[in-house]
């Protein structure tokens, strides 16, 4: 199995970037698959668990695996549709995933663009950190990321983009941790 992922890994990660951009021309296309996938994103859950993506997004740039770094950001951007809608949801949940709704279905200028294209840059950045075995540089990504979500929420969303806090922190504390982890012990055993 090894041997065959490894023969067709750009075929893999090629087949898993074009799952992920239908995913998200779907969603920017069709305001019922959209609000059905923030119906489901108010679950929390997904809140919690996508930052924890980055980790084998990590993993995978340092075993320079383009497939495993593709079903990952594949995973990471469906993961907010995972969990069925919650029964009860807080009103900052509410307001600030209606925040990112309507902030997507905007008129979408330059300055909005160039604002998206932080994230697969931040990604990019990330993934050849991690492929050059950076920990620092890569750790120093992840800590961006996580801070701009953040001070992009709530200068853009107020009380609302507050809501983001609490998973934010947690997902950054735990990826740094695991992500350090997870580097000292494959550097050990590359030796």
């Amino acid at each position: 199995m090894k041997e065959f992922i490894s023969k067709y890994d750009k075929s893999i990660a090629l087949i898993w970037g074009l799952l992920t951009i239908a995913f998200i021309v779907t969603a920017m296309t069709s305001e019922t698959f959209l609000s059905w996938v923030f119906e489901r994103h108010q679950n929390q859950i997904s809140w919690f668990i996508r930052p924890v993506f980055l980790i084998p997004f990590c993993f995978f740039a340092f075993k320079r695996s383009w497939s495993g770094i593709s079903i990952t950001i594949f995973c990471l951007f469906t993961s907010m549709c995972w969990f069925d809608k919650p029964e009860t949801i807080s009103e900052q949940v509410k307001m600030f995933l209606q925040f990112e709704k309507d902030w997507l279905n905007a008129q979408w200028e330059y300055k909005r663009w160039l604002l998206v294209l932080t994230v697969p840059v931040s990604f990019i950045v990330l993934g050849l950190a991690f492929w050059k075995r950076s920990l620092l540089m890569g750790l120093s990504v992840v800590v961006l990321m996580a801070t701009g979500k953040i001070v992009w929420s709530i200068y853009n969303a107020g009380e609302a983009g507050k809501a983001i806090l609490i998973p934010a922190i947690i997902g950054l504390i735990l990826c740094v941790i695991l992500i350090y982890y997870g580097f000292k012990r494959l550097e050990k055993n590359k030796n």
